[in-house]
């Protein structure tokens, strides 16, 4: 089997509470810092005040996960005990620097806009409670990256995050239910698992209960089946499995049909 080169190893970094440097303080500056955030961060921010953003302004004063420090970069010492640095600053050759000690140090860092000096990129990105989506072109197109996401979000499902969330938790009261990790309890979870995502459609999942999940786990894992989503209580209307690209032509055919049973009863009068 052929390998194709040339990508990067998509993954999703947990930052929760580990130290992200940021310098510069602009517009390219203030949406890392929501990023970050996002992540539940630690984020320190190194940028002269007269050059912030008043949304990076706005982060610097609403959040108590935020040190500012009204300065340029100064060296190591802004280095130390950092576990991620973003630069977003003009100066090309400073940059340059500030990754060349990143990488003395052993320190992940992203330079805005130069692509060689990037140990890893910034996708655009879709957050529906849950569920994340990168999408990166590795450097080459990020403004082409944005317009694919916005065709890729047109296309969820409406209620995916309650979906994920509610899977999430019949996954929480399994593992209650059969602990342990790996062996072949393990694989037996992750079966059933998979099947229950494969039996049950993305709006019958987000209608899980708790009196559902209970019955899914007692009547379903304890006796070695899956349960369908009628035998559990939960149903939906079948209208509501059309693929979204399919309902503008049924309301299309439904319009045509009422026009022509319209003119028919006209006519006959």
């Amino acid at each position: 089997m052929s390998v194709t080169g040339g990508g990067s190893l998509l993954l999703a970094w947990r930052l929760k509470d580990k130290r992200v440097l940021i310098v510069g303080g602009g517009d390219v500056a203030s949406g890392r810092i929501e990023a970050v955030l996002v992540a539940d961060a630690l984020v320190t921010i190194i940028s002269p005040a007269l050059g912030l953003h008043p949304q990076t302004r706005h982060f610097i004063e609403n959040s108590d996960r935020v040190t500012y420090h009204d300065r340029v970069f100064q060296g190591h010492d802004d280095l130390d005990g950092v576990d991620m640095v973003l630069t977003a600053i003009d100066d090309v050759e400073w940059s340059r620097q500030i990754c060349a000690l990143c990488r003395e140090l052993k320190i992940p860092v992203n330079v805005a806009d130069i692509p060689p000096s990037c140990d890893f990129y910034f996708g655009s990105q879709i957050r529906r409670g849950p569920l994340q989506i990168m999408i990166s072109t590795n450097g080459n197109g990020p403004k082409l990256a944005n317009i694919i996401k916005k065709r890729i979000e047109g296309t969820l499902p409406e209620n995916v995050e309650e979906a994920i969330e509610k899977i999430g938790a019949l996954r929480a009261k399994l593992r209650e239910r059969a602990p342990g990790v790996g062996g072949l309890l393990g694989k037996k979870r992750m079966r059933w698992m998979v099947s229950v995502c494969n039996t049950w459609s993305i709006d019958e999942l987000a209608r899980l209960g708790n009196d559902s999940m209970e019955k899914l786990l007692v009547e379903g894992w304890d006796k070695g089946r899956v349960l369908k989503p009628h035998e559990t209580g939960v149903a939906v209307p079948w209208w509501w499995n059309i693929p979204p690209q399919v309902t503008p032509g049924i309301a299309g055919f439904t319009c045509g049909v009422a026009v022509t049973v319209a003119i028919f009863i006209l006519r006959r009068r």
